[in-house]
């Protein structure tokens, strides 16, 4: 499968369950939003709030060929990693 196409996002939270519940229901304004981006395919885990910001920007700096081979190099997929976090079937 091609990615070529794919929009990524970069970003960084304290909170990585809200976050991506905010995106899939479009509660995040903005690029994400617009984009329609809702998978979860790759992030990484630190407890260092100076080291998450620096890494969200030396990966919002890289060319669009390193970031996908950077998420190729963990879900070659691109699976959702957050699919069964939630329950988003529409209420009845």
């Amino acid at each position: 499968m091609s990615h070529d196409r794919w929009i990524t996002y970069a970003g960084m939270t304290n909170d990585l369950h809200r976050r991506v519940y905010e995106h899939k229901t479009k509660q995040a304004d903005g690029f994400t939003k617009r984009y329609n981006i809702t998978k979860l395919v790759y992030f990484e885990v630190t407890d260092e709030v100076q080291a998450a910001i620096a890494r969200e920007k030396e990966i919002k700096g890289w060319r669009r060929e390193k970031k996908v081979a950077l998420v190729n190099s963990k879900n070659p997929n691109w699976d959702d990693l957050a699919a069964d976090w939630y329950d988003l079937s529409p209420m009845e």
